[in-house]
């Protein structure tokens, strides 16, 4: 097992997640693959992701900016099915760069036969639990959902070094 950091407030608003998940459904638990990541940390993301500077934001935040991560406060997750022993299947894997990873294009997405109905719903189950406990999720990862928006963020933590 490898730890996963966050704001305390923010682990508090994953703990009533979790709770919520296994009230409505026991054989489920929430798989936490990033939380706290130092700056340092994002600028080797950056470094590394080939794709051209003019659409790595829609990926990795610049380092030059910072991320929601780098404040403690973002958390890429997915539903781990205790009793099969394996994730969830949401339709692509984390980190996934394509369209089939945008929640906000599920519909097309679903039209066009890239991703099925269960899917969205086990999408949908991760999105209820996560909203319900104060998180927001993005438009282009399924997996990453903030606790507090850059602004609130910003007044309230600092970046880690």
């Amino acid at each position: 097992m490898i730890n996963a950091y966050l704001q305390p407030e923010v682990a508090e608003s994953l703990k009533k997640a979790q709770q919520q998940l296994q009230s409505e459904y026991p054989d489920y638990t929430l798989l936490i693959y990033d939380g706290a990541r130092p700056l340092s940390v994002q600028q080797i993301l950056w470094d590394n992701l080939d794709k051209p500077d003019s659409i790595k934001p829609l990926y990795v935040a610049d380092p030059k900016v910072g991320s929601l991560h780098n404040y403690g406060v973002a958390v890429d997750l997915t539903i781990y099915d205790t009793s099969k022993s394996e994730p969830l299947d949401m339709g692509t894997g984390y980190d996934f760069f394509g369209y089939a990873a945008y929640p906000d294009r599920e519909s097309q997405m679903l039209e066009e036969g890239v991703i099925s109905s269960a899917q969205i719903a086990n999408r949908e189950i991760l999105r209820k639990v996560m909203t319900n406990s104060g998180f927001m999720g993005i438009g282009s990862e399924w997996w990453h959902f903030n606790a507090f928006s850059r602004k609130e963020a910003g007044e309230k933590f600092q970046i880690i070094k």
